[in-house]
């Protein structure tokens, strides 16, 4: 494999092992916001913001989590045939599937961007008594949904590089 994709494959493997990593910790920020959230609902102050607040910080922990979650192998896989098959076969199927999956994001990615560019011109907020504007969570949408992306493609050149009988 020529040395800027193998150098491609690695860097986005670095940044996304990096943010994966930050994504980690933000169950403890959500922690701390359900625990807020549960105090001030027992001293008789309910917050009107928590709820919506979690649901936000699980969202960034879910969107950008996800590429780190297929790079480390955690995602779910159907294995009725694959563990069967050889690392070549193996390589194909994963090269024929990956487009599927390339096809997907970019149409999410897609969907996401317009959805950004409207929350950004007109100051879309959520419905509700706190009313948060929307832009900051499609923003993280839409690097999550980049960053998949990016995993995906390197995903691609490695299992060429295999089905290629290369390893990277």
């Amino acid at each position: 494999m020529p040395a800027f994709l193998v150098a491609y494959v690695r860097w986005v493997e670095r940044f996304n092992w990096f943010f994966g990593r930050i994504a980690m910790y933000s169950l403890i920020a959500l922690m701390g916001v359900l625990l807020w959230g549960a105090i001030a609902r027992a001293s008789g102050q309910p917050p009107i913001w928590t709820d919506e607040m979690s649901q936000f910080i699980l969202m960034g922990y879910f969107m950008v989590g996800g590429a780190y979650a297929l790079q480390v192998g955690s995602a779910v896989r159907m294995d009725l045939l694959y563990s069967r098959w050889s690392d070549r076969t193996k390589a194909l199927v994963d090269i024929l599937t990956i487009g599927t999956l390339l096809f997907y994001l970019g149409v999410l990615l897609w969907g996401g961007w317009e959805s950004l560019q409207y929350a950004l011109q007109y100051g879309e907020r959520r419905r509700g008594l706190w009313r948060p504007y929307m832009a900051p969570v499609k923003i993280v949408m839409v690097i999550g949904i980049a960053m998949m992306l990016l995993q995906c493609t390197a995903f691609l050149i490695r299992d060429i590089a295999r089905w290629r009988g290369k390893e990277l």
